[in-house]
């Protein structure tokens, strides 16, 4: 009777079925997993009224990168472009792109084929006594081993896939985090630019002040010669001048320190400081904004881009903890020449070939996956929490700058009616005085409203460049990513 034959190939399979089988119902089992955080996809979509462009002019279009230059002053454009290329904070941010790019090379070579080559040669005393029998006990002889090996890793569960992704993630996150430094820089050389600005123009208010309190202290010697005034009168006059004189010093000593944050912002020795001359900006560009602000300003703003890669990253890293529960599947091939003595190395008989697969599955591991896995789980939740605290803030920071530029405009308005009155106060309070009909306490009352509104008015002129600033790293400066 003849009896079916079983073929060596179809029990291999069986084989390696039953193994595979086996092993995944042995596998370290995840236990229950905790409902990822959500994003706060909404906030954007809730804050069009708040950003939207009424009270302001037309929508413009979103800043350029070279934003600063809209000021059209050369010595500015030349301090941001130092500072830019000599700034650490930068050049530490652009080593952690090529860290982070490193790290992704590493991540991604092992979705490739492994080879290495090895070459053994020892010299060996064989002992009289051991398990080596004769002619080689107790002599001396070449053990040489020549070999090639080449492994493969089948990525069924994904796992280094998913780390190649979350590498990437964070890779496109230190591009965003460099473009961030790179704006602040910009930002800090612009706003120290202007508080210079701001500083000459006090200064020019100060002089102006001592030529007025100058020529009113003239007037009441006059009147005290004239016997028409007293000496207290004169004394009175007579401080205003050492006063106004005490600004401009002080307003010199904060120009003067003013110019050596700029030379030291910009890469340069103090020394560089004196160099720098008065600014010549254009005027604050009139208040406008793009139109799409809710919908796109989420991949404007460079922090928050990196911040949205951060959760990607995070995401990928939960990918690879979970693959981590299933085995791992190697393949390997190794082959290549061992003798003893170098003249039999090369002979047929020399060879040595092996090949297999190497399958691996962690059965006991005290929990560490699992707390691995929550760890990468909280890491994901904590990305989240600060992704969508950052959206907050972010269209907080953009209301916060629209609502200032609605309501400079009618600030300015009053505090040009302010001034034109005070002036035309002090200038009937002067004519009374030297008329005789009215008192010297009249003048100095008159004299320090216009003093007051002067500066008040050089402050909003001032605060309408530090709003366009603000504005325009509150829009990203330039800056324009996508997720994907």
């Amino acid at each position: 009777m003849l009896q079916p034959t079983r073929t060596p190939g179809r029990g291999a399979c069986r084989l390696v079925l039953g193994a595979a089988i086996l092993l995944l119902t042995g596998c370290v089992s995840m236990g229950p997993q905790p409902t990822p955080a959500r994003l706060n996809v909404d906030a954007a979509a809730h804050s069009t009224r708040a950003l939207s462009t009424q009270a302001l002019s037309a929508p413009a279009a979103w800043p350029e990168q070279d934003w600063w230059r809209a000021y059209g002053d050369p010595q500015l454009d030349q301090l941001v472009d130092g500072a830019r290329a000599a700034s650490p904070t930068i050049a530490a941010a652009l080593a952690r792109v090529r860290q982070a790019a490193a790290l992704e090379g590493l991540a991604a070579a092992a979705l490739a084929p492994q080879a290495s080559a090895t070459a053994h040669p020892v010299r060996q005393r064989y002992s009289d006594n051991g398990s080596v029998p004769k002619p080689l006990a107790g002599s001396w002889q070449w053990a040489n081993d020549l070999g090639v090996s080449l492994g493969y890793e089948l990525d069924f569960w994904g796992k280094n896939a998913a780390g190649v992704a979350a590498a990437a993630g964070r890779v496109n996150a230190r591009q965003a985090e460099a473009q961030a430094a790179r704006l602040a820089v910009a930002g800090a050389v612009v706003q120290a630019y202007l508080q210079l600005d701001h500083l000459y123009t006090r200064r020019d208010l100060a002089e102006q002040e001592l030529r007025q309190r100058t020529r009113i202290a003239d007037l009441v010697r006059q009147r005290v010669a004239a016997q028409l005034d007293s000496k207290a009168e004169l004394r009175q006059a007579e401080i205003g001048v050492p006063s106004a004189r005490g600004e401009i010093a002080a307003l010199d000593e904060a120009l003067a320190l003013t110019r050596g944050q700029l030379a030291a912002l910009s890469g340069q020795g103090q020394d560089a400081g004196a160099t720098i001359a008065r600014p010549r900006l254009a005027p604050a560009r009139p208040p406008g904004v793009p139109a799409d602000i809710p919908a796109a300003l989420l991949g404007r703003r460079p922090e928050l881009v990196a911040l949205r890669w951060q959760v990607e990253a995070a995401s990928g890293d939960i990918d690879v903890a979970k693959a981590q529960f299933y085995p791992t599947v190697n393949l390997t091939v190794s082959g290549g020449l061992a003798s003893l003595g170098f003249d039999r190395l090369v002979q047929g008989g020399s060879r040595t070939v092996a090949a297999g697969p190497l399958v691996t599955l962690p059965l006991l591991d005290g929990g560490r996956l699992r707390s691995n896995l929550a760890a990468r789980n909280a890491d994901y939740d904590l990305a989240v929490a600060q992704y969508n605290g950052a959206v907050l803030e972010a269209l907080r920071d953009v209301s916060a700058q629209l609502t200032s530029l609605r309501w400079l405009g009618e600030r300015r308005r009053e505090q040009d009616a302010a001034l034109v009155a005070a002036e035309e106060a002090y200038a009937l309070a002067e004519q009374r005085y030297r008329a005789g009909l009215g008192n010297f306490v009249q003048v100095l009352i008159a004299e320090t409203q216009v003093v007051a509104q002067r500066r008040g008015q050089a402050d909003l002129a001032a605060r309408a460049y530090t709003l366009d600033v603000h504005l325009v790293r509150a829009l990203g400066g330039g800056f324009q990513a996508a997720i994907h």
